[in-house]
This record gives C-alpha cells, sequence and structure tokens, in this order.
C-alpha cells in the first residue's frame, strides 16, 4: 500500500459480517493521504459508519462518504450505490447541526443510482415480518427489494437521473406502488393485524403522498445528480481517492452463507470494475478491515459467538433494533477471515480496529479451526490429514451457486470453534502486539493500522 506519486486509490472492505469500522479508516486514510474524493461502491442507506472528527465531533455517516467531517473532502456516491433521498435530507441536516454546510456541495450521485421508494421499503419489511422467527435479519431499508426490482422490471424502477425530471418520476412512483400493491397482496392480508405493519401498508393502499413527491423534489434541487460517466474526471485528478465499502463479506451476496446475506457485492469487485471501466492507472490498494474480535448484528451463523463477551464489551453503536434484531460478539474467527480474503482475491494489508475495547478483558482467544457437528459429505471444508471432523479452512463453492452458500451456512451454524490464546499478557501493550503477530500469521497478510477507537487520532500505522 505504497504511495502513488500521482494518483492512487485505496479500497476498503470489511472482511466480516459488518460493523468493523471502515468508517472510521476511510476518514483516517483521507486524512492522512489528503484524498479529493470518497466513493460509495456498493450497498446504501443501511450503513451506520461512526466517525468521530479530532475536534470530538461524532457523526454515524449513512449515505455521505465517512471522510464529509474533513474540510474539502468529496464524496461520488457510484451507481452501485442503492439510494434513500428522503433520509439522506435528514443526514444532511444532521451534519449541517456539526458545522458542515457543504455537504451536498461537496457530493455527486451517479445518475445511474438505483433510488428506494416508499413502497419498496413497506414491501421489504412486511416480506420480512411475514417471516416471523424465520427472519433474515434485513435492515428494513427496501435495499434488497429495489436492487431485485432493478434486476427484473429494469428500467421501470426509479434511478437518481429521474428526480430531475417530474412527470417521469411522478409516473415511475404511481407505477411502483401499484406494482407492489398486486405483488404483495397475499402478504398484506397476513400481516394486516400486526401492529408493525400499520405503517407499511397504509404507504401501499393510500394514495401518493404530497410529502415524499415534495422531498424528492426538495433532494433534486439540492443534490449534485451527475452522468455515470463523470466519476471517470474524478478518477483523472491527482491525489488520492479512497473507495469505501459498505457491509461485509461474509455478508456477500454470492459468498455469504445463504440466506442471511445481503443485495451487494461486498467484496472489492465493484470498486476494481470502476477503476478498469475508466481506465484507472494509478496505484490501486486492496485493504481488509477487521475488529480485533468477531461480531454480528441479526440472525445467522455466528461460530465464535460468545454470551459472556458479549456482556463484557456491549457497543454504544449497535444495540438491538426492530429489524436486524440484536447484536452479537465473538471471538476473532481466522477460519471465516481467511475465507473472506480468499472470497475477495486477496488483500494487500489489514486494518484491525476495536483494539481497546478488548483492554479489560483477561486472554484474548482465536478461533483457527472448527468441530464439526456432521460429516463433511459436500466437501465444503479443508481438514487436518486424519482429523475429517476438524475444518481449518472454508472452500469457496462455484461462482454464484446459492445452493452451496446455503449449505455451508447450515453447516456452519453446527459448528464449534477450536481456540487458541493469541496472547495472556497482563501489559496491554503487549498483547496488542502479540494479538496482531498471530491474525498476521492465521491470516497471511500484513496488518497495517491497528486502530484504538473511533478517531483519526486513534489510528497507528504499522
Amino acid at each position: 500500500m505504497k504511495k502513488h506519486s500521482e494518483r492512487e486509490a485505496t479500497i476498503v472492505v470489511d472482511l466480516g459480517f459488518g460493523d468493523a469500522g471502515k468508517g472510521t479508516i476511510t476518514d483516517f486514510l483521507a486524512r492522512t493521504r489528503d484524498a479529493h474524493t470518497v466513493v460509495r461502491f456498493n450497498g446504501g442507506a443501511q450503513a451506520r459508519h461512526n466517525v468521530v472528527a479530532p475536534d470530538g465531533r461524532h457523526h454515524a455517516f449513512s449515505q455521505f462518504g465517512s471522510a464529509t467531517l474533513a474540510p474539502g473532502v468529496r464524496t461520488h456516491l457510484s451507481r452501485h450505490m442503492v439510494l434513500n433521498p428522503l433520509a439522506m435530507l435528514v443526514e444532511e441536516r444532521y451534519l449541517r447541526g456539526l458545522g458542515v454546510t457543504d455537504a451536498f456541495e461537496r457530493t455527486s450521485i451517479s445518475d445511474e443510482a438505483l433510488v428506494i421508494t416508499p413502497f419498496q421499503r413497506a414491501a421489504n419489511r412486511l416480506r420480512e415480518l411475514a417471516r416471523s422467527e424465520g427472519r433474515h435479519g434485513s435492515c428494513g431499508m427496501g435495499i434488497g427489494e429495489t436492487v431485485s426490482d432493478s434486476l427484473t422490471l429494469g428500467r421501470s424502477v426509479v434511478r437518481a437521473g429521474d428526480l430531475r425530471d417530474l412527470p417521469t418520476l411522478l409516473r415511475k412512483l404511481r407505477w411502483m406502488q401499484a406494482h407492489k400493491r398486486s405483488q404483495m397482496a397475499e402478504t398484506i392480508e397476513r400481516c394486516r393485524g400486526f401492529a408493525a405493519a400499520k405503517e407499511e401498508v397504509r404507504w401501499l393502499e393510500d394514495p401518493l403522498p404530497d410529502l415524499c413527491v415534495d422531498g424528492l423534489v426538495a433532494f433534486s434541487d439540492k443534490a449534485g445528480i451527475v452522468a455515470d460517466e463523470d466519476l471517470g474526471g474524478i478518477l483523472r485528478r491527482p491525489g488520492a481517492v479512497i473507495f469505501e465499502g459498505s457491509q461485509g463479506v461474509l455478508l456477500d451476496e454470492w459468498r455469504g452463507f445463504h440466506p442471511y446475506t445481503t443485495w451487494s457485492t461486498c467484496t472489492f469487485d465493484n470498486a476494481l470494475g470502476l477503476l478498469a471501466e475508466h481506465g484507472y492507472d494509478g496505484g490501486v490498494g486492496k485493504l481488509g478491515v477487521v475488529r480485533a474480535y468477531q461480531t454480528r448484528h441479526g440472525p445467522g451463523p455466528f461460530p465464535t459467538e460468545d454470551a459472556a463477551l458479549t456482556a463484557a464489551i456491549p457497543d454504544l453503536h449497535n444495540a438491538m433494533d426492530d429489524w436486524q434484531r440484536g447484536f452479537r460478539v465473538g471471538w476473532f474467527d481466522a477460519v471465516a477471515t481467511r475465507y473472506a480474503i480468499g472470497a475477495c482475491g486477496g488483500v494487500d494489508a489489514l486494518a484491525v480496529t476495536c483494539l481497546d475495547r478488548l483492554q479489560g478483558v483477561p486472554a484474548w482467544k482465536v478461533c483457527d479451526a472448527y468441530a464439526l457437528a456432521a460429516p463433511d459429505d459436500e466437501g465444503l471444508f479443508d481438514h487436518p490429514a486424519g482429523k475429517p471432523g476438524v475444518a481449518t479452512g472454508i472452500r469457496l463453492g462455484p461462482p454464484r451457486d446459492l445452493g452451496y452458500q446455503e449449505a455451508l451456512g447450515a453447516a456452519l451454524a453446527k459448528a464449534s470453534p477450536a481456540y487458541g490464546r493469541s496472547t495472556v499478557s497482563s501489559v496491554f501493550e503487549t498483547r496488542v502486539a502479540e494479538h496482531l503477530r498471530r491474525l498476521e500469521t492465521l491470516l497471511g497478510a500484513r496488518v497495517a493500522i491497528a486502530s484504538f477507537g473511533t478517531s483519526a487520532t486513534d489510528k497507528r500505522v504499522l
């Protein structure tokens, strides 16, 4: 990850289930490398990337790039971003309260970016409510619903460019509301008695509200919606660009453990594709972000989950919510992280965050193998010689094979972790050094950044 003399792009990806600290690492890189732009290249309005500026201001970034508290750093939302304009207006008001008065002036949005309508969000929430105890852990924002619609409905979905054309926008909104009302008819009846469904049903059944249209028009007046190819001009500028990822590779739409996944490509692929598309010939670095321990928000397999550790280090920014449900904590899972690195095609370096959170924990553990609950008849794992019931690696399956990913998730849900200690020292600094060396050995990648908090001043370059 050496600095390029003219231009450099650093791609920041979460190698876990999300919440690893991509935002604070993005902010740090933008400040220390004098980046001119942060490019969002996957996910959408579900993000909550917590950043604390050196002067103490805190913001959980959702749609603006996580370096927006740094003066002059711009944001570009690529066509791979799924946009919620009404929520972005709210976020901009929060930023104004922190003294950032030019967030929209420093932001450009591809006219091809998908736009979440209130009707897609309502459909998403109704589907999740109908699943009852079988919920997938959706964030309830309508992102998956919108992406799914784009694959089946083509240009009928709303895109950012439509916000500049009121007749087209109104036509598409009315059509989408009617389409979702018809598509969800059976689910609406199933959920009609649920208190949590009342507002969602109203969005689908009531006339198109003026408030929704007025908000979208207000957004189009403020937002810098540009032609998709304008990203090429950004990438030709001298200096650094940070590509900020969303969610985590273990939630990836094709490599995550189905069905507890997202409708988004969480690897480096989207960013690398954009760079190639625009003929970028500057330096490129691939940075994988992990916590010093493991976390997961919502349901799904989590072999190293530990109730005692969850209680010992509660997360102030990831509490129980109505959609993703509980936030779970466990010990570092080297097996799953090696799988994530493989799914990404490798990393150039690692950033390890939240080391400060382990300061009061007496012994730090790392999982480097699983004990399987059943024979691995499908060949999902790597095994040590003579130990078929032990898994030391997760095998990458055929591309886009959700059946394989579902079988993998089912096996992981029953697997038990085998732990070793990374450090037993009583001195915190020694513990950190030993833990990081252990992670480097187990993951085969260099730790370039160690993070001890959410501010850029809490980071160390190693």
